[in-house]
């Protein structure tokens, strides 16, 4: 086999990076991608979603942007207030982000950004979907890794393939098995002390309010902060709903007994953690029917030793998962396909001409330039995120006057605390064109390699 784009490609998982992943490998030109996800449908749920111009710029690439940017908010500034008062403590104007990094940074609907990768997923040939199918073990790493797979209804089975991509979220199967079978290591999972409430608001339910739809209406983000917890909210799907996100102490996950991340909450509890926010924010929170409050848990797990065994890659969730305050996660993951793509289709022919042994050689340090590529740049922003959340959540005293001081000198500063919304670090982030570092760095990082 000589040519890179008849090796055969698994994905295993559908998220943003499963569907990244496949449509960057099809738009790279292999003829053979098989994406096997556990849901049964991709049945787009979930809320609303910040699509920043790094990822907007790989996006439009794989030739979704434009169906992805009709539904958006193209954001122009956010607002930090304080969430006792609704004061604001800083605004950042952005009305200039699309003309210094080429696309816009966008909030939208999580169901058009994933919605928007499927449909161009499925104008690919070369990409065939397996529903409700789970991973059950990779039974062996190289030359060509197999793995076990199971139909929801059927018998398990085998699959081999040339490249196995793992975007099986948290609690990847993959990276489990990874990491006990290269390094003798466990996964270790992390509780952050947080969870968030997600919140959709339609305009027939805001219509009454006229501050609810001065929000509605405008090209702003608004965050909300407090001691431990804060809220953000931008409008989606054409500024027909309105969506809040939170962070709080994890309370419910805490004395749960079992395993899962999302658990039905009581509204009487949401409205208590934020009793002493401002009046329209209750107003907004109070909206939320009865018996409709959903609380996530908010996990991430120790920086991995790897994220490759042999032809195998995690990518997204499964090697960098991170906090939401800064809006990359789904930004990282579906730019991790991209770079995995470039990298993959840059393996040197020659070495795919040879024996079995050799082309799995030469996949195995394709896989690892991904790494050396991501892992530095994806750490940065998941500890940038951490960071932010606890400047965000100070209480009363020095560090939080000083904070706050911080916020009132962003204009002079360029900086301000919440590194979401401060120019320098959008400078950094939105700037970076992941495939183009992966195509200028790909040749040096590979023959660094043995």
């Amino acid at each position: 086999m000589a040519d890179f784009r008849d090796l055969r490609i698994v994905i295993i998982g559908a998220g943003m990076g499963g569907l990244g992943s496949a449509l960057a490998f099809a738009k790279k030109g292999f003829k053979h991608i098989d994406v096997f996800e556990t849901a049964s449908n991709l049945g787009f749920v979930g809320a609303g979603i910040q699509i920043p111009p790094n990822v907007a710029r790989v996006l439009d690439r794989l030739g979704c942007w434009d169906e992805i940017e009709r539904e958006a908010t193209d954001v122009k500034d956010t607002s930090i207030r304080q969430g006792s008062t609704n004061i604001e403590l800083a605004h950042v104007n952005m009305p200039d982000v699309r003309e210094k990094f080429g696309h816009p940074h966008c909030t939208g609907h999580r169901a058009s950004l994933a919605g928007g990768l499927y449909n161009g997923c499925k104008t690919e040939s070369a990409i065939t979907f397996h529903f409700s199918t789970a991973l059950v073990r990779v039974d062996s790493w190289a030359p060509r890794p197999t793995l076990t797979v199971k139909p929801r209804d059927g018998e398990p089975y085998q699959v081999t393939a040339d490249v196995v991509l793992a975007s099986d979220g948290i609690k990847s199967v993959t990276r489990t098995q990874m990491l006990a079978d290269a390094l003798g290591a466990t996964s270790e999972e992390e509780d952050t002390g947080q969870a968030a409430y997600r919140i959709m608001l339609t305009r027939a339910e805001m219509a009454h309010d006229a501050e609810m739809l001065a929000l509605l209406d405008s090209d702003t983000v608004v965050r909300w902060i407090g001691e431990r917890r804060h809220i953000i909210a931008y409008p989606v799907s054409s500024h027909n709903i309105y969506n809040l996100s939170s962070a709080q102490p994890d309370d419910n996950f805490a004395a749960a007994t079992n395993a899962t991340y999302t658990t039905r909450g009581s509204k009487a509890a949401m409205l208590d953690v934020f009793a002493d926010f401002c009046p329209l924010v209750h107003r907004m929170l109070n909206l939320v029917p009865d018996g409709e409050v959903c609380e996530w848990k908010l996990r991430v797990h120790k920086e991995l030793p790897t994220w490759t065994h042999g032809s195998v890659a995690l990518l997204g969730d499964a090697c960098h998962p991170t906090l939401p305050h800064l809006s990359q996660g789904a930004a990282m993951a579906i730019e991790d396909g991209a770079v995995l793509a470039e990298c993959v289709a840059r393996v040197p022919a020659e070495s795919l001409a040879g024996d079995s042994d050799s082309s799995a050689a030469a996949i195995a340090k394709a896989l690892k330039v991904f790494e050396l590529l991501r892992k530095p740049y994806t750490t940065t922003l998941v500890d940038l995120a951490s960071f932010s959340g606890r400047t965000l959540h100070l209480g009363e005293g020095k560090a939080k006057e000083e904070r706050d001081a911080a916020f009132r000198d962003g204009a002079k500063t360029g900086s301000v605390p919440d590194k979401w919304a401060s120019p320098d670090v959008q400078k950094m982030i939105y700037s970076n064109d992941c495939v183009q570092v992966a195509a200028d760095e790909f040749d040096k990082l590979y023959a660094t390699l043995a």
